[in-house]
């Protein structure tokens, strides 16, 4: 967290700074390596994901490359909790602030000269992401399925929530080798992956706790996803596709929710 629909919240958030010149920054982190005066005079021509990124850019061709990790957020507000956990302050022409939020100070901010560089895999929205780049993707990793969702080299922005929600909906069972995919069951994995993110991101993302490191796209509301999820953290409920009682296993370190009856 935040995944692929949270940052798309943040960056949708925050399209009205688009236009808008920084004419101060405030770094609050020692651990942020990051300059301020990089950041003073640049002119914002558009805010925009890559993964699970969000990217400033520049006039001049620079950017600042924010990744919010475990329980950072980049937002127009925050609130009273916030406060204490604002890492970044950046001020506009306008009177407007932007502030980087991260409690756990995991998350990273870097200013890019020559823009904004990052090694990743396709946008899982984009029209580049189509069953057949998927089956391609599959074919060449004997990885296990839910895994290859995860790596970011190959697909950029799908984490652990949304992989194991796109996973159920296919009906493909999370341990699958990649490469034992058929062509059918990689089309409905493709379908499941597009149609899981964009629900996500309608319900303006998955919100799981009420502590201030938990994913809120503003001070007041969290997102509403969670309402919504149908394996991921329901170990021991029952299944509301086949009345199986769902599963959890670990896999590379991480928790995997599915439904050992309909997922094969």
């Amino acid at each position: 967290m935040p995944e692929l629909p949270e940052v798309e919240t943040f960056v949708r958030n925050l399209s009205g700074v688009i236009g808008h010149t920084i004419s101060s920054a405030d770094v609050l982190d020692s651990r942020l390596d990051l300059d301020p005066e990089n950041l003073v005079g640049k002119l914002i021509v558009d805010v925009r994901r890559r993964g699970k990124h969000i990217v400033m850019d520049f006039a001049d061709g620079s950017s600042l490359v924010i990744h919010l990790r475990m329980s950072g957020r980049l937002k127009l507000e925050r609130s009273q909790a916030e406060i204490p956990y604002t890492r970044l302050t950046v001020r506009l022409d306008d009177g407007e602030r932007v502030y980087f939020v991260n409690p756990r100070r995991l998350g990273t901010a870097q200013f890019c000269r020559n823009g904004a560089s990052l090694n990743l895999g396709l946008e899982p929205l984009d029209s580049e992401f189509t069953p057949d780049a998927l089956h391609r993707i599959a074919s060449a990793s004997r990885a296990p399925v839910k895994q290859l969702l995860l790596d970011q080299r190959k697909i950029a922005g799908i984490g652990n929530i949304y992989a194991a929600e796109a996973l159920w909906r296919a009906g493909i069972d999370p341990r699958r080798p990649s490469n034992t995919l058929s062509s059918e069951e990689v089309a409905a994995l493709h379908a499941a992956v597009v149609s899981v993110l964009q629900s996500a991101i309608a319900q303006m993302g998955t919100t799981l706790g009420t502590s201030v490191s938990d994913y809120r796209p503003n001070s007041i509301a969290g997102g509403m996803f969670q309402n919504h999820l149908s394996v991921y953290g329901r170990e021991g409920e029952f299944c509301e596709r086949c009345g199986g009682t769902i599963a959890r296993t670990v896999q590379s370190g991480r928790s995997t929710c599915y439904c050992p009856c309909c997922q094969a």
